[in-house]
């Protein structure tokens, strides 16, 4: 068909820098690792709010096997970066302790801007997410996959969750990335448009009436890209593994394709209100895969692991043909070892010691940068 999506991926991964000695979060200006950065990864490498966080964004990957040797590289050489300055890199949704009252904000006009408009609740927001971009060139298309979409969220984030700690405590929640986040105006799951003209008349009335000066300031989970052609994923928190983000980005890529295909013989994939979302959104975000979601079409609740046997086998017929098979079926050793935040529990819970889950966090953000490679 010649109207295909094309499909490709770009992912976004923010990191944080830490001080070996303390475990804290430490600022990467005086080191000047984004300067560095550039210079051996170009545009890939760009500073965030927080003086203490690394935005990196992939090239545009044509498939998933392109985006794992991308991040992959990325990943390796911040690492290095990281180390060469004295700093570790550290992939997780919230620091386990470090306080945001502590971390300066990087001088840019833009941030300042949104200090200024938001003020503590901007200050406040010391966060680390995974985005991933999917490329779908028509913008009627990326609207009506969006809205499909959004019923899919809560259980890839439920998969990603990654920040069970604030401040030092233990919050009760897989992702306290999301309540933070969610301080913001315009953020969580979005409600459904009945076509791109809805979508563009509804950021014009915002841009009219003084709320925003451009589409980049709508933060919700999941959004068509102001700039570029792609549907980006924002709901997930960063996961402490390469393999994870990847394993991620293959789920993603996998139901907007399966989305597509539904979209483009005339069958829609049912519609659900974002107030229904919004309750699985909760759950994702309390009990991550250890809960129960709601399946509104049978009006009952599912523990987890059944229901993503079920996401399962509707992508199950696209994976053959984008090469992503191993990445998606890694998401069953999630299912069964834990997300990103049940084993920093875990490994809080048999130390009582919150520097031991920044060292851990420090060690999966390793894991599989540096193995050997295997012998022809």
């Amino acid at each position: 068909m010649d109207d295909r999506p094309s499909f490709t991926l770009g992912i976004e991964e923010e990191y944080m820098t830490i001080d070996p000695a303390t475990r804290e979060l430490r600022s990467h200006i005086e080191a000047e690792m984004i300067e560095q950065g550039k210079l051996l990864l170009r545009e890939r490498v760009k500073p965030e709010m927080h003086q203490c966080v690394v935005e990196v964004g992939t090239q545009i990957c044509r498939n998933v096997a392109e985006a794992r040797e991308e991040v992959t590289n990325i990943r390796r050489q911040m690492v290095q970066l990281a180390k060469a300055n004295g700093l570790r890199l550290a992939a997780a949704a919230t620091h386990p302790f470090s306080d945001w009252r502590k971390q300066g904000i990087y001088p840019d006009e833009r941030y300042m801007t949104i200090i200024e408009d938001m003020q503590l609740v901007a200050r406040a927001n010391l966060i680390f997410g995974l985005h991933v971009h999917v490329g779908i060139e028509d913008k009627e298309t990326t609207i009506h996959i969006m809205n499909a979409a959004r019923y899919f969220l809560p259980h890839i984030l439920a998969l990603s969750t990654n920040s069970p700690f604030w401040l030092g405590d233990e919050t009760g929640l897989r992702s306290y990335r999301c309540k933070v986040f969610d301080k913001f105006p315009r953020t969580n799951i979005p409600d459904y448009f009945t076509s791109y003209s809805e979508y563009e008349n509804f950021v014009n009335l915002l841009v009219k009436t003084g709320c925003i000066d451009n589409a980049k300031k709508i933060w919700w989970d999941i959004r068509p890209h102001p700039s570029f052609n792609t549907l980006e994923f924002r709901i997930c928190d960063l996961p402490l593994r390469l393999d994870e983000t990847i394993a991620l980005t293959a789920l993603i890529q996998a139901t907007v394709v399966m989305l597509w295909k539904l979209y483009s013989n005339n069958q829609g994939f049912r519609l659900y209100r974002r107030a229904l979302i919004m309750e699985n959104k909760w759950r994702a975000v309390r009990y991550g895969i250890n809960g129960k979601l709601i399946d509104f079409g049978k009006r009952t609740e599912v523990p987890f692991r059944q229901l993503m046997e079920e996401y399962f086998q509707l992508i199950d017929p696209v994976l053959d043909e984008l090469g992503s098979r191993e990445e998606v079926n890694y998401l069953r050793n999630v299912l069964e070892t834990g997300t990103g935040a049940d084993r920093q529990l875990k490994v809080f819970h048999e130390t009582r010691d919150l520097k031991a889950v920044v060292d851990y966090i420090i060690q999966e953000t390793e894991a599989g940068l540096f193995d050997p490679p295997a012998a022809a």
